[in-house]
Order: structure tokens, then C-alpha cells, then sequence
């Protein structure tokens, strides 16, 4: 007979060691071995055992012969969050939705939890952390009162896994996976293995009976989902919802899909109605900005695959000590400290004693080196306190030499800011002899250069 053997798992990063440490070697966290006990199991039965659920051995199927997934996606009114999913809800998948508390994970589940009873479905919402008053009083509070909507307080997953089976709802929502656990699991409720092994067991009915199932999850103080890492292999869909919870714009993110792309994002505002949808969100962005303003450049970001244009502000002022600052706020800080080596090296501009501090508007961050050229050209004008034309949109990548590099879909970039009324664009010389004469909207006019110093020089022409 073989004997249960204990193991520790890293609540951090998910790695197995074979006895407890104060640090876990392999993330350097402190304090994150948690003690698993592993069951023994009998070789022998195991070998003639089958696939889980099914009781007999599976036979190997001819491609072509394995039937696609039945049903199609739901599909939902928010554009925004169908943008994000790939085209909608698909039947069968596990979406795995992170965030910070009170970003609006709850709110944003709940109102497309509403939308899918609303067209006759219905929807159950599984709270393990708010009792069933409190998710009725967000409902009236966000204006929602669908009759197929159903909400359940449970923590035992076997529980859960009952209703599910016994209502056939076209969604579940289990807000949140932390927060329940297996009655037959060695430890208690958002250790690793009951994380790993309630996860299981949702996807397994999800699988099973084709219901999609949205999980909460919660985070690390890092901004990573917490629990073992193998969690978000496990699902279909993880899902980021990020932002500043003292501002009303948020983005929701895919980190991973195996239904659609992992660039896209979706942009909600939070309101009194709950979670907005934003579908111009380049306006929303630009609907503050003071024109002919010094510090203030037009960068035109890709988010997957829609063009987004923001205003990137700079400050440059004397710094009263001897370690001048340099501060991001929505771009990489290293990003930063490259460009401001590039301007005083290549333009000979004096930062030494400048504090530049860097901002983008409306909470977004920018990663995209397509920016470089914004950031550039807002830092020359806050120090030379010269405004930049207010119909000017720039794009470009900056390298070390001080030279300008193409960026990829910049015929939709320009578009975007011809629509915006933006009538001049800087981008990448090269760019235009890739893309020829047809890369340029009508009505706009666009200005290819090759250095920073070209570039400089344009935007600062009139």
C-alpha cells in the first residue's frame, strides 16, 4: 500500500519543493511554501483507468472526423468586451478575470451577466465572498432586474458544481475562485491545491456540459493573479482589467486566448450606471487637451488592432538638486532614461539639470516603441517652451544613433488621425517608401524624416 507524501508548494510562483523553506529558491519570495498533502495511488489501478469521467480508455480520432464545438459564440452588446473575448462568449470556455480590488471585476461580470438574461437565458452568478443581499443591492444600484438571472452564495465547490448540473445555465460566474474549495482537499480555502483543484473541477463541467465559466481571481501585490501558476494554464481566457481606481477610465486586457487575439484591449468607463463602454476612445482622450500648449505631442498607439491617439505631456524644469529627476507616468522608465540619453547626446540638449517628469492622459500606458517620437519631441518643447502645432499627430521609433524607424500599420494609424481632424503626421522616412503614395489620407499631409533632429525641426516649423 503506498503512503501519502507531503510536498510544498510556492503560493507565488507555483514550484514544488520537497520540504519547507523560509524562502522559496525559485521566486525569492518569503513565507509562500504552503505544505500539500499529495494521496497515494495504486500503479496499477491507475494504469487501467481511463480519461477522467469516462470510465474506459480513449480511442485516437482522425482529425477530420472530431466534430467542431457545438453552439456558436454569444455574442454581446458590449462591443468593447466582445473586442477583448474574440467576437463573443464561447460555449465550453473558462475565462480567468484579474484585477485589482475595486477596479471593477464584480460590476463588469455582473451587467454581462444581466445581458445574457436579458435575451432569455439564464445566467448564475456564484458569490463566495458577498452574501446574496449585497449582489441584489449592486443590482438595483447598476438598474438591473432580469428574471433569469440567478445568484447563489456557496463556497463548496461540490455544491456549485450541483446547481450547474442540475440548472444548465448558459453562463456561470464564480466570483471568486480564491474563495471556494473542495471538501476533499487536504487544506483550506485559497491554498494552492484547492485553488488547483476547485479550477479543475469547473473546467472539467464546463467541458462537459458546454457552459462557459467566467472565474474571479484575486491579485498579487505585484499586479499578478495570485494562486499556482499552473491556474492560468488551465483556463481558456485570462483577462487583466487595469487602472487608477481614482480615475473613471479602465482597460480590460487579454493576457492569454485561445479563441482570439491577445492584442486587444477594451475600454470601459466607470460611471453611476456601472461599467461604460467607450467607443471613441482617441476623443475621450483628446477632449481635455489644450491646444498650443508647450510639453504637449500627439502620439498615435496601436492596442491590438485599433489605433489609438493620446496626448503625451512633458515638463521640463531646473532641478534644485544635484541628481536631477526623472519621473514616468503611463510610458516604461527605462524608455524614458534611453530617450533623454538620445536628446542630449544626438541634439545636444542640456537635461542634466532638468527634472522631466512624463505623462500620458487618461491612465493609459504605452509599450510600443512607436511612441518614442511623442515623447521626444514633448520633452524639446517643454525645455524650449515652444507649443507644438495642435493639428500635428507624430510616430516614429527612436534609435540610439538618433535615427527614426518605421512602425507597422501606419496606414491605419494615420487614418484614425485624419478622422480626428488632425491635418499634418511625422513618421519614419522609410515608412513612406515602404508604403508608397496611398499611406497617406486625403486631405492630410504627411512629413517624412529620417533623424530626430528632421523631426525637431518639422514640428516646431510654425
Amino acid at each position: 500500500m503506498a503512503k501519502a507524501k507531503v510536498q510544498y508548494v510556492c503560493s507565488a510562483c507555483g514550484s514544488v519543493q520537497m520540504k519547507w523553506m523560509g524562502k522559496c529558491p525559485d521566486c525569492g519570495e518569503w513565507n509562500t511554501l504552503e505544505e500539500v498533502v499529495v494521496p497515494a495511488v495504486d500503479a496499477k489501478r491507475s494504469s487501467r483507468r481511463g480519461p477522467a469521467g469516462t470510465g474506459q480508455g480513449a480511442e485516437p480520432v482522425a482529425l477530420r472526423d472530431v466534430p467542431p464545438g457545438a453552439g456558436e459564440r454569444v455574442t454581446l452588446n458590449n462591443q468593447e468586451l466582445n473586442r477583448v473575448l474574440g467576437g463573443g462568449i464561447v460555449p465550453g470556455s473558462v475565462v480567468l478575470v484579474g484585477g485589482d480590488p475595486g477596479i471593477g471585476k464584480s460590476t463588469l461580470l455582473l451587467q454581462m451577466a444581466a445581458e445574457v438574461a436579458h435575451g432569455g437565458r439564464a445566467a448564475l452568478y456564484v458569490s463566495a465572498e458577498e452574501s446574496a443581499h449585497q449582489i441584489a443591492r449592486r443590482a438595483a444600484r447598476l438598474g438591473i432586474a432580469e428574471d433569469e438571472l440567478y445568484v447563489l452564495a456557496e463556497i463548496v465547490t461540490e455544491r456549485i458544481l450541483e446547481r450547474i448540473e442540475s440548472m444548465q445555465p448558459a453562463l456561470v460566474i464564480v466570483d471568486s475562485v480564491q474563495a471556494i474549495y473542495a471538501e476533499g482537499g487536504p487544506s483550506a480555502a485559497g491554498s494552492v491545491s484547492q485553488v488547483r483543484d476547485s479550477a479543475a473541477l469547473l473546467l472539467r463541467t464546463a467541458k462537459a456540459h458546454n457552459i462557459p465559466v467566467f472565474l474571479v481571481g484575486h491579485v498579487t501585490k505585484d499586479g499578478s493573479i495570485a494562486g499556482p501558476r499552473i491556474l492560468e494554464h488551465m483556463v481558456d481566457v485570462v483577462l487583466q482589467l487595469e487602472g487608477e481606481r481614482f480615475h473613471a477610465y479602465r482597460l480590460l486586457r487579454s493576457v492569454k486566448n485561445r479563441f482570439g487575439s491577445t492584442n486587444e484591449v477594451g475600454i470601459f468607463e466607470m460611471g453611476e450606471r456601472g461599467m461604460e463602454e467607450v467607443r471613441n476612445p482617441s476623443e475621450m482622450f483628446l477632449a481635455e487637451r489644450l491646444p498650443n500648449a508647450a510639453g504637449s505631442a500627439i502620439a498615435v498607439s496601436m492596442e491590438g488592432t485599433r489605433p489609438l491617439l493620446v496626448e503625451v505631456q512633458a515638463l521640463s524644469s531646473h532641478s534644485a538638486f544635484s541628481q536631477p529627476r526623472r519621473t514616468a507616468n503611463g510610458v516604461d522608465f527605462n524608455r524614458l532614461l534611453l530617450l533623454t540619453a538620445v536628446l542630449g547626446k544626438r541634439l545636444g540638449l542640456n537635461l542634466s539639470d532638468q527634472d522631466v517628469f512624463v505623462n500620458v492622459v487618461g491612465g493609459m500606458h504605452i509599450s510600443e516603441p512607436a511612441a518614442d517620437l511623442s515623447i521626444a519631441l514633448a520633452i524639446l518643447s517643454s525645455y524650449r517652451n515652444t507649443p507644438i502645432a495642435a493639428d500635428l499627430a507624430v510616430v516614429g521609433e527612436v534609435g540610439l544613433s538618433g535615427e527614426l524607424r518605421s512602425v507597422g500599420q501606419l496606414a491605419r494609424r494615420l487614418n484614425e488621425a485624419a478622422k480626428l481632424g488632425f491635418g499634418r503626421a511625422i513618421v519614419p522616412r522609410s515608412a513612406l517608401r515602404r508604403g508608397g503614395a496611398d499611406i497617406a489620407p486625403d486631405g492630410m499631409e504627411v512629413i517624412g524624416v529620417r533623424t530626430l533632429r528632421e523631426a525637431l525641426d518639422a514640428a516646431l516649423a510654425s
